[in-house]
């Protein structure tokens, strides 16, 4: 649970900083955002959740 409210958390401000400082539009966000959820919904959604907890953990577990 943590872990998905930092990722909601770290992509909102990525999407923030696109907004302002990229020349993103609001309404390509809302698409991509449409588009989260649509995929969330669908058959894929184990997949995706799943393929984001695996690079999750490789991030974790790296040593510097």
């Amino acid at each position: 649970m943590a872990l998905s409210i930092s990722a909601v958390v770290l992509l909102a401000i990525v999407v923030f900083l696109l907004v302002r400082k990229s020349g993103l539009k609001a309404g390509h966000a809302a698409v991509c955002m449409l588009l989260g959820f649509y995929i969330a919904s669908s058959s894929i959604a184990p997949t995706v959740t799943q393929f984001t907890t695996s690079v999750a953990s490789m991030i974790g577990g790296l040593k510097f």
